[in-house]
């Protein structure tokens, strides 16, 4: 398991200033391929783009991210799972039926009063697609790749999500042979809430590490 890139410490770079690790080609050829039909159905007037972002909006807010918050309110109400699934998330989120491209390999972190966990891809947009749908633009962008690395205090503030200076921050950085996902914490006063009521206050966010449940 790769060690996160804490505010004290980074992972090793090349020469280029990217992190020395792996990313997969094949996401990286299908998302130019896909860029490249967008932009010439656009141009051509097939498509309008407002109507475009609202379709990936839904998928990115609603529909991928409905599997990530169901693992989630289990965690939350089964100990057992929890254990597993912090053991080998893999296994446990394949066990509820969760699998496929980009979710092969899963490591789930944990966060508690003392440590938030946040997910990046450095190099490209490496994510669990099984469990949180499609990267949302912003993950995707270069400003968020680079500066959460750099100043992860600062970043999660932008999004409204300020860290007390006691909690320990840990960047985890997703490669072509592992994804990432957080297992936020359980918010207080929902002891008598069902699976799936726990499971409508997850966020996609959330499960990135840029907001709290």
């Amino acid at each position: 398991m790769r060690k996160p890139m804490t505010e004290q410490g980074h992972d090793h770079r090349d020469a280029d200033g990217h992190a020395g690790h792996s990313h997969d080609p094949l996401e990286m050829g299908a998302a130019l391929r896909v860029r490249a039909l967008e932009e010439l159905m656009i141009a051509k007037g097939l498509v309008d783009p407002e109507a475009l972002d609202s379709v990936v909006e839904y998928y990115e807010r609603e529909v991928g991210p409905r599997n990530g918050a169901a693992v989630v309110a289990r965690a939350w109400t089964d100990p057992a799972f929890k254990v597993w699934l912090l053991e080998d998330g893999t296994e446990a989120i394949h066990s509820m039926g969760f699998t496929g491209y980009q979710g092969e390999h899963m490591h789930v972190v944990e966060n508690t009063d003392l440590v938030h966990n946040v997910i990046v891809c450095t190099l490209c947009s490496c994510y669990p697609w099984p469990v949180l749908g499609l990267p949302p633009a912003w993950y995707k962008s270069a400003a968020y790749r680079s500066r959460v690395v750099r100043e992860p205090r600062a970043v999660l503030a932008e999004f409204g999500l300020e860290i007390p200076v006691s909690t320990e921050v840990r960047v985890w950085d997703s490669t072509a042979e592992i994804r990432y996902m957080v297992l936020p914490q359980r918010p207080a006063g929902t002891e008598n809430m069902s699976s799936r009521e726990l499971a409508d206050l997850v966020t996609r966010n959330g499960m990135i590490g840029t907001a709290r449940v």
